[in-house]
């Protein structure tokens, strides 16, 4: 197995008694980009300014192209980062932005006007060479800020949720634009995000942070469809949740008791378990025949263009939540309605300790 091209190992920081970091590994392939994830205090932005060397950590250890970068200055590891707020210098030009980190390196004057050629075209930024960043959009300086970062040849991009100030629609176009620029260059890349769409549009991998730890690395597809703890569940996508308890397990297959009636899972818990079962709701269909089948109360039907999402009341007061192309004829709040999924679709997760985090 090839080493990794940034290896991060026991990474921990504390403020005070707070505990933002703890004791993280992460490897990342060479090229590969990668998304840290999570909500605000769950210490993505910490992990990104210990790689960067903007904090040192109270242990641990960072590794970048077999070279212990841990307490080396940030204008020695070769680094490139993108801020929230871009950083651009408001008295220079596009172009000499995007060349100050040449000319402070010493480049010829003949490789900056190349470089800074190449980067301004891959940001699609040619036309606005000679206009001065205070006359460029939210967008634009964003594109700016990462032709700026590129032309040095980092070894490594980190980019700080630089897309937050940006409205939606330019946000996802921007995402993809990204998302091509750096796999033109070949650049490896740290993503530090708490928009999960942001997240599984872009990354190779992505790692689900909470409380200092990761709680998951894997594909957008894995982490996604088999999300490994019920934090990860909630914070990627949309689900639904049933408590249970397991009254039956035969060959890897689960007879779980809720309050809306017996269901099956795959998964390994012994009888008497306390579980927490998971739906994504575009695997819930309205009406019966499914392998797992229950009745709910519809609540409420939400349109957002292309889907509609239809919310319903199980018993006990649970909450299960349907994604349809378009709600059901005759359907209304207050109507007593058949839901199913399969089997192969549940998943299944240890109820939370009482009084602890899900």
């Amino acid at each position: 197995m090839n080493p990794a091209f940034l290896d991060i190992t026991g990474a921990s920081r504390s403020f005070g008694a707070a505990t933002v970091l703890d004791g993280v590994d992460l490897a990342v392939g060479k090229g590969e980009f990668i998304s840290l994830l999570g909500p605000s205090g769950c210490g993505k932005t910490t992990l990104l300014r210990i790689v960067a060397g903007l904090m040192t950590p109270d242990t641990g250890r960072v590794v970048l192209d077999t070279h212990e970068i841990t307490r080396k200055p940030p204008h020695r590891r070769d680094i490139g980062v993108v801020f929230q707020n871009y950083a651009l210098f408001p008295h220079l030009s596009v172009a000499e932005n995007v060349a100050f980190g040449l000319k402070a390196r010493g480049a010829a004057r003949e490789t900056i006007a190349l470089t800074v050629a190449r980067y301004l075209g891959l940001v699609q930024m040619t036309a606005f060479a000679d206009r001065s960043i205070k006359a460029l959009s939210g967008g634009q300086q964003q594109r700016v800020a990462v032709a700026r970062a590129l032309a040095v040849g980092p070894k490594l991009m980190l980019l700080d949720e630089p897309f937050s100030a940006l409205d939606r629609k330019l946000r996802e176009a921007m995402q993809i634009d990204l998302k091509r620029i750096l796999r033109e260059v070949g650049t490896t890349a740290i993503f530090v995000t708490h928009d999960q769409d942001e997240a599984l549009t872009m990354s190779d991998r992505i790692a689900v942070m909470y409380r200092g730890r990761i709680e998951q690395l894997d594909t957008p597809t894995q982490i996604y469809h088999r999300p490994a703890t019920p934090f990860a569940l909630d914070f990627v996508g949309l689900s639904s949740r049933l408590a249970g308890t397991v009254v039956a397990s035969h060959e890897r297959m689960l007879t779980i008791e809720t309050a809306a009636g017996r269901l099956c899972a795959p998964g390994q818990f012994i009888p008497g378990s306390p579980v927490v079962i998971g739906i994504r709701p575009e695997r819930v269909t309205v009406g019966a025949g499914g392998e797992n089948s229950i009745e709910a109360t519809l609540i409420d039907i939400v349109f957002q263009g292309a889907r509609v999402q239809l919310h319903f009341e199980a018993p006990a007061g649970g909450r299960l939540l349907v994604e349809a192309h378009e709600a059901p004829s005759g359907a209304a709040p207050g109507a007593s309605l058949p839901l199913s999924w399969r089997q192969a679709d549940t998943l299944v997760y240890p109820a939370p300790a009482e009084g602890g985090a899900a």
